[in-house]
């Protein structure tokens, strides 16, 4: 945590970035977790889907991301993209002079934890690529079964607002996860933080005895987790903020904000990409 000492830190926010809306859902369960804590929040909108780019590009966007938290001194920041967690996170962790968690490896963790069987894992196409999530599972358990599933529509299917019970979504699912039922998988990773709001269907589909896996929710416990232990916890029962910051429309932001995250922003405002993209770079000297 660097030299700042835990009375310092316990009253700075969490900041929390994401290609979009999605990392919301992992905002809800810290903030179900950690009420008291204060979170920053940017959803790059403007240039999502990060799943279908290519990975230096998404390790860039990842870097102006984090850039921009900065400027509110967090105490650390979680990289709620799987997208961005998955194109790495060590140049991050090496220059932003805080703690940075990611959503993998909690996830991967969690889904050994949960099964002795083969692992699922759906995500988007630069995730399932990177085989992010196949490497940190085999570092846990080197002999473990993972078979994966890119499903690039599910994104913008969940941010154009349909329900679980729509026939196109059930249609599109069922598509995505025919081959990993006739694999008979142990536990199911949500490998991308928009697919929560699929659980539903997606546990549907797979059956009851198939556990889900929210990388999100798995993240948010080690957080509040290392927040306990480090001693910089924010002591408040109760009663952070949210301020949320969207490189795309805030108004259509703010109206979906309390369905990804469960409880409405109490401040969105825009910043341009143009802003993010001017920024002074990362480099090690911030640490």
């Amino acid at each position: 945590m660097g030299t700042l000492d835990s009375d310092n830190l316990r009253d700075r926010p969490i900041g929390v970035f994401d290609s979009g809306l999605g990392g919301l859902t992992v905002v809800g369960e810290l903030a179900s977790l950690v009420p008291g804590e204060d979170i920053v929040y940017l959803g790059d909108s403007a240039r999502v889907p990060y799943g279908i780019k290519s990975l230096d590009t998404v390790r860039r966007f990842a870097m102006e991301d984090a850039a921009f938290l900065l400027r509110f001194s967090p105490k650390l920041i979680v990289v709620a993209c799987n997208t961005a967690s998955s194109a790495g996170v060590e140049p991050l962790r090496r220059r932003c002079g805080v703690k940075v968690v990611d959503v993998i490896r909690p996830g991967a963790l969690a889904a050994v934890e949960l099964t002795d069987g083969a692992i699922g894992v759906i995500g988007t196409e630069a995730t399932i690529a990177s085989g992010a999530y196949r490497r940190a599972i085999r570092e846990i358990d080197p002999q473990r079964e993972v078979y994966s599933q890119a499903c690039p529509l599910l994104v913008p299917i969940v941010e154009e607002g349909r329900e679980p019970s729509d026939p196109i979504v059930l249609h599109v699912l069922t598509d995505y996860l025919s081959r990993l039922q006739r694999r008979r998988c142990g536990a199911l990773i949500l490998g991308c933080t928009h697919y929560p709001l699929l659980a539903g269907a997606i546990g549907k589909l797979m059956g009851p005895d198939i556990p889900l896996v929210n990388s999100g929710q798995a993240a948010a416990k080690l957080i509040g987790q290392k927040l306990a232990d480090e001693g910089i916890s924010n002591p408040r029962p109760s009663g952070g903020y949210l301020h949320c910051y969207t490189t795309d429309n805030p108004q259509r932001f703010a109206r979906l904000a309390e369905r990804f995250g469960g409880r409405a922003a109490d401040h969105v405002e825009y910043v341009g990409t143009d802003e993010l993209e001017s920024q002074p770079q990362l480099t090690n000297e911030t640490r």
